[in-house]
């Protein structure tokens, strides 16, 4: 159920291969990779306090269910809930913020400013001014997943405990109780034709230029 711990961030050519075949898209190859350039900053590793409750559960011989929604299904989601101009952003903003992390100690310094925030969940919120969309498949349709999962999981079981980021706390409060309609959140976007996905190539191929060319103008000032 757990993969090995991993803190090596993916190559360009390790990412390519991911998405030609089909392991993740464009999004979640370059989701991955910035994830994995935080964590090799840090040292430390993504999703670490799931992992402690997973082998916690194990030594009490305790059942483990997974309660969030499969990430390949959220993230494709994300991808086809996002404009044409919003993808184009999105990944060049990621890649150039990824590339230019501030360094480890600063990183350091700013979480533990933060204190228990979820960090995670706070950077999705600010990045979602910009992409309005990001909130709603990354936290939002999630709370209402989880929410659903964990009533019935309460309802069939006598004593349950559950791990959850605090950024889900909330929305999991609020949706509890409620009817969900889980096949919906669970649907995945129809993929494209092959014109299609080659003039969004093209597209992006494009617009990236026009952004990199603009950042670059803009660091020369």
């Amino acid at each position: 159920m757990l993969v090995p711990q991993n803190l090596e961030v993916p190559s360009i050519r390790e990412m390519i291969d991911m998405w030609r075949n089909r392991q993740v898209n464009a999004f979640g190859v370059l989701y991955s990779w910035f994830l994995a350039k935080v964590a090799a900053k840090l040292e430390v590793f993504p999703g670490s306090e799931f992992r402690i409750a997973y082998e916690e559960a194990m030594s009490y011989g305790a059942k483990v269910i997974l309660g969030d929604r499969p990430v390949q299904i959220t993230l494709r989601r994300t991808w086809a809930k996002m404009s044409l101009w919003h993808k184009t952003k999105f990944l060049f903003c990621m890649f150039f913020q990824a590339i230019w992390l501030p360094s480890p100690e600063e990183l350091n310094k700013m979480m533990r400013q933060m204190g228990d925030v979820d960090v995670l969940t706070l950077v999705i919120q600010e990045m979602s001014k910009t992409f309005p969309s990001l909130i709603e498949t990354l936290v939002n349709e999630r709370d209402l997943y989880m929410s659903s999962t964990l009533l019935k999981v309460a309802k069939e079981h006598a004593s349950v405990v559950a791990v959850v980021g605090r950024g889900h706390l909330s929305g999991i409060e609020k949706n509890w109780m409620k009817p969900v309609s889980v096949n919906s959140l669970l649907e995945v976007p129809v993929a494209k034709s092959a014109s299609m996905k080659l003039w969004t190539a093209v597209a992006l191929a494009v617009g990236g230029v026009a952004i990199f060319t603009g950042l670059y103008w803009t660091r020369k000032k």
